[in-house]
């Protein structure tokens, strides 16, 4: 018996072409053959042999639904297509892409008999899809006719479902039943809807014995023909009014749903409010629907990570709903940006080959991949992708060759698409079988260069892999880095290098050939230059032989031609001509590159007069000359009394030009005065131009009238001058004194010593006033010397400041032990006052001291920068008293800092920055100088001479030492040294080494000192950044300020404030003329290398 079939439940059958037979077994689908899949089946036999194929469902009726569409207006047909088995029957857009369980054909119907609706003009203009489903053999039926039954056409009779109760709206309280009914002739289908979420029935009644707030949703009945009909059912629960969304996306530009929907219509208000009480953005526009929940329309890019709440008001109480996170999907507006890691790639043969593609985009849907041409290439790609930020998104595909073969080589294209558009980049590998090396042709090998002149020999090469050895080699002597003309090489590219060979001044036994090598791994090369020295003939002998003949024997390059002059008498030269009797050349054998030898000679006896003959040697580049004086011979009558008197003036004479020599020598090698700071005009690199301060301008108004000074003792002297002290009646008010430092010459000073120390007065002029640096007050240059007038510092240099206060040093911050500071003060204090100092600038009193801090403020809280009228006190020496602490030597650091940042904001060099060059005043606030004039650097150890100069070598840069360059980075690596200095408590840098050739090798070298002892770790790591051999890579005085202050404590940061915002008083200063000279005359420096190398 077929099992028995309930219509309402069935809602699918589907067709199985391995049925069973009436007589029992398999059917088989060559049973169908001719009916499957012909262009042209036999009519009427389709449904029998399906029947046949399938008789155990014989008896059984399908509903088949046949929808023919012409162009004007559909018609259904429900044939009775007896023992047919199909699952759908019907017309499919004709766009439908085919399915992978199915294939289309066309039924085009010739014969429908008895259908009004069917004409035989409409029949040849239908076209029929059938769909079957489910064939082992995945073929379809297809057929011309259905003569077994004649179709009942009922245009127009189909009707939508009903639903009970009858209304589009129903409200239920949380625990009721909701019951609903849907009336409909034939099958029905109900599909619940809540939070875009499905769920279907297909029972005509659908009941809910106790409703929860999740049941809110709409409910739709749709019967067999499609028709549907539906109710929205609002289950009302106290305590939850909104149903609620896992997440919340919105594209950007496009409206997005707030799914909150309302359990309970009866509400007002119903609206999105900010989380946390913030206000949504002003722009932000909705619309709400309390069956679906509230969109928002076109979403921006702002709205990103947005916080809302769904909020209503019911029952005079606002609600809100859980919080939501709007993610905007940012809308794609430009193509992909794609780069890729380089450009071009050259290998060997075996080695890896790696590029990458990065691929940025505003999100995660862009597509990407590497196209090459040759396909065959074995490569694997791996992607990584990662966000960078809300908007940015970021995939880098890697493409790997693991040995990279010659026909590997091409053009490989990274290519991105969007939705926008697309965008590709590409990178080019060229695989060679070996390495190689190829020198670029010289223009010319062979070059003539005059005596002391320079050349330059450089040769340009591509290679690959990179080099491993080159050198240069002159006469079978290969140049190193000792020599003076040493080689460079530098890489222009990845596989493009220039070597270059500096010949500097060539000498006339320099000549040769100069040879560069290179090789590599896999092949080397060579290029030769002959290089000729053109040298100015020599005259090697002049000689009178013992047969008479004169001989002249000269040398140069090119060969040297010698010609005789003969004049009467003697004379200077000569300029009657000669021939020569005998002319012989001879070549030096030694080296082909050298000296050409000529000999000349002539026969004096012809002449029988006295005179002078002149040998005259030359070439292309110059001439020399030999003088012959001869006479014939007579009786000499000797002098006994004129003879004695010429030897006696001759010797006298001669001692007289010895003694003008050693004079000359001594002040030739005694050290000019020279103005350290430099002003400077314009830096590019280490090309610099100074700034001629003779040019500089001079402000009168700095005037001060000298009866108003009265002179006090010599704080420092040295060997071009000296500076005292001095009390000032009437420079900052009238009635008032003021104790001031005077710079001034010696009487013995010469011109441009004088000329010196106006130079110093007008770049302090120039540079104007900060806290940081010993500030110009006034000057005299009327009516006498010229007088320089500064500030006065009573505590002198900061390194004498440093060593007397080791003892007493506490190695940690002032406000971590206050008590051990003070009670350190106590074991150690003394009855010191200014005078105590043992430096150059020592045995000071003031004549009218300065406000100092109170003892609760510790140090440093007093006006600073500011001078006052008071009586003389012991209270000045307060400062003095204090211990040293660690806090003390950052802040030393930071002010010293701030100086030169000054200095250096208006394009002024030190050249000499170091402890003793620093000034210590109240408050120990320090101040940066030019001690030059007052110190007698001929004693002094760290001045070292070169030249006729004496430099501070330890302090130098290696630009500085090796190429007398001084730039801004020359003094932050004098700054580096003297933060040394500071931290050792004034121990010398580079202890116990002497400046020799030992020395200058390991600057060269990189040695660098060890940290000092009390050196925080921050603070040395400072130093190594200053001594960087780099100067482009150390910091600059703004970011070197910028570090220290991260190192002081909290507790001082009002104290440095005060520094940090100081600006001279008014009252102080008699005037700021500091005006920025954009360009009054310059000097190039001319001066030479201070030092060269140990070997040259």
């Amino acid at each position: 018996m077929p099992p028995t079939f309930d219509p309402n439940k069935i809602k699918l059958i589907y067709l199985r072409c391995t049925g069973r037979r009436p007589g029992g077994g398999v059917g088989a689908t060559s049973a169908l053959a001719s009916k499957i899949g012909s262009p042209r089946p036999v009519s009427q036999k389709v449904g029998d042999d399906i029947a046949k194929a399938t008789g155990d469902w014989k008896g059984l009726r399908i509903t088949v639904k046949l929808t023919i569409q012409n162009r004007q207006a559909p018609n259904e047909v429900v044939p009775a297509a007896s023992a047919l088995i199909i699952k759908a029957l019907k017309e499919l857009p004709r766009d439908r892409k085919r399915q992978s369980f199915c294939k289309l054909r066309k039924l085009r119907l010739k014969e429908v008999k008895s259908s009004p609706a069917c004409t035989p003009n409409f029949i040849e203009s239908v076209g029929l899809v059938l769909v079957f489903t489910g064939f082992e053999s995945q073929y379809f039926l297809s057929g011309s006719s259905f003569s077994s039954s004649q179709p009942s056409v009922s245009p127009g009779g189909l009707s939508a479902p009903s639903i009970q109760p009858a209304k589009s709206e129903l409200i239920v309280s949380v625990g009721d039943e909701i019951r609903l009914l849907c009336t409909n002739s034939g099958f029905v289908k109900w599909t619940f809807e809540t939070l875009g979420q499905l769920s279907e029935k297909t029972h005509h009644e659908w009941i809910t014995e106790k409703a929860e707030a999740t049941n809110t949703g709409n409910y739709t009945c749709t019967n067999e023909d499609g028709l549907s009909s539906s109710i929205y059912v609002f289950v009302r629960d106290p305590a939850k009014l909104f149903l609620m969304g896992l997440s919340l996306y919105g594209k950007e530009g496009n409206d997005t749903l707030v799914r909150c929907p309302l359990t309970d219509p009866d509400v007002t208000n119903y609206s999105l409010t900010g989380c946390e009480g913030k206000p949504l953005p002003k722009d932000l526009t909705f619309v709400a629907d309390p069956k679906a929940g509230i969109t928002i329309r076109n979403v921006k890019r702002e709205y990103h990570r947005l916080c809302l709440h769904c909020s209503a008001d019911r029952k005079g109480k606002s609600v809100l709903s859980k919080k939501f996170t709007l993610k905007v999907r940012a809308a794609i507006r430009a193509v992909p940006v794609v780069t890729v890691s380089k450009s071009s790639y050259l290998l060997r043969e075996g080695e890896e080959f790696t590029v990458i593609c990065s691929i940025k985009d505003v999100s995660s849907s862009v597509d990407s991949m590497w196209i090459k041409e040759n396909s065959q290439t074995k490569a694997q790609v791996k992607s990584n992708s990662w966000h960078q930020g809300d908007f940015n998104f970021v995939r880098q595909d890697r493409l790997t060759i693991s040995s990279a073969r010659v026909n590997d080589s091409g053009v490989f294209m990274c290519y991105a698409n969007n939705t926008f558009g697309s965008a590709n980049v590409t990178t080019t590998l060229e695989v060679v079988d070996k390495g190689f090396i190829n020198i670029i042709p010289v223009a010319n090998t062979t070059i003539f260069v005059n005596d002391g002149e320079n050349v330059d020999l450089t040769v340009e090469y591509e290679a690959y892999p990179k080099p491993e050895h080159q050198q240069w080699i002159y006469m079978n002597k290969t140049f190193t880095d000792k020599w003076e003309n040493y080689p460079k090489t530098e890489n222009e590219s990845n596989i493009r290098y220039v070597s270059e060979l500096h010949l500097t001044r060539l000498k006339g036994t320099e000549g040769g050939t100069y040879t560069f090598l290179v090789s590599n791994s896999d092949v080397n090369s060579s290029v030769t230059f002959n290089v000729y020295v053109n040298t100015k003939p020599e005259i090697l002998t002049s000689e009178r032989l013992m047969n008479g003949m004169l001989q002249c024997v000269a040398a140069g390059f090119p060969e040297p031609t010698i010609d005789w002059y003969f004049c009467p008498g003697t004379e200077q030269r000569c300029s009657v001509p000669v021939g020569p009797v005998n002319v012989q050349i001879q070549n030096s054998s030694v080296n082909p590159f050298g000296k050409l030898v000529v000999q000349s000679s002539i026969d004096d006896s012809a002449f029988k007069l006295n005179g002078t003959f002149e040998c005259r040697a030359y070439n292309d580049v110059g001439k020399s000359s030999a003088f012959f004086n001869f006479a014939f011979k007579e009786k000499i009558h000797s002098h006994t009394l004129f003879t004695p008197l010429l030897i006696g003036f001759v010797i006298a004479a001669g001692m007289m030009c010895i003694i003008v020599m050693i004079l000359t020598y001594k002040y030739l090698q005694k050290p000019m005065y020279e103005v350290q700071w430099k002003v400077v005009e314009e830096i590019n690199g280490n090309n610099y131009v100074y700034i001629d301060p003779t040019q500089l301008p001079y402000d009168h108004k700095w005037e001060f009238p000298r009866n108003r000074l009265s002179f006090g003792k010599t704080l420092g002297a040295g060997a071009f001058g000296k500076v005292v002290e001095a009390t000032a009646y009437g420079l900052i008010k009238s009635d008032a004194a003021m104790t001031v430092a005077v710079k001034m010459l010696k009487p013995s000073a010469h011109l441009t010593e004088r000329e010196a120390l106006m130079s110093e007065l007008k770049v302090l002029s120039y540079l104007g006033n900060h806290m940081n640096i010993v500030n110009l007050l006034g000057a005299c240059t009327i009516g006498g010397p010229t007088l320089v007038i500064t500030e006065y510092c009573c505590y002198g240099d900061l390194l004498n400041f440093l060593r007397r206060k080791r003892d007493s040093f506490i190695c940690s911050k002032q406000e971590d032990h206050a008590e051990a500071a003070l009670y350190k003060n106590l074991l150690h204090s003394k009855e010191s006052s200014c005078s105590d100092s043992t430096n150059e600038y020592m045995d000071m009193k003031p004549g009218v001291s300065y406000v100092v801090p109170t003892k609760a403020d510790k140090r440093r809280s007093a006006r600073i920068g500011s001078y006052i009228e008071r009586d003389v006190t012991p209270a000045i020496m307060e400062d003095d008293e204090l211990a040293l602490d660690l806090e003390d030597l950052l802040s030393f650091s930071y002010q010293v800092a701030k100086g030169m940042a000054f200095l250096a904001s208006k394009n002024c060099i030190h050249r000499d920055l170091a402890a003793r060059n620093i000034l210590l005043t109240h408050g120990r606030v320090t101040k940066i100088c030019d001690f030059g004039l007052a110190r007698d650097i001929k004693n002094d150890s760290n001045y070292v001479v070169k030249g006729n100069a004496r430099l501070p070598v330890k302090w130098m840069a290696p630009e500085s030492i090796f190429n007398c360059v001084y730039t801004f980075e020359s003094d932050v690596w004098s700054y580096g040294i003297f933060l040394w200095e500071l931290f050792s408590l004034g121990s010398s840098p580079y202890p116990g080494m002497p400046v020799d050739s030992k020395f200058y090798k390991m600057i060269k070298e990189g040695f660098r000192m060890l940290s000092p002892e009390h050196a925080p770790a921050e603070m040395y790591d400072i130093m190594k950044t200053c001594w960087d051999a780099d100067p482009l890579k150390r910091p600059t005085f703004k970011q070197i300020v910028q570090l220290i202050e991260k190192q002081i404590s909290d507790s001082s940061n009002h104290i440095y404030s005060n520094l940090a915002n100081w600006s001279p008083n008014q009252e102080n200063i008699v005037v700021d003329h500091s005006v920025r000279i954009n360009s009054v005359g310059s000097s190039t420096s001319s001066t030479q290398p201070l030092l060269v190398h140990e070997d040259a």
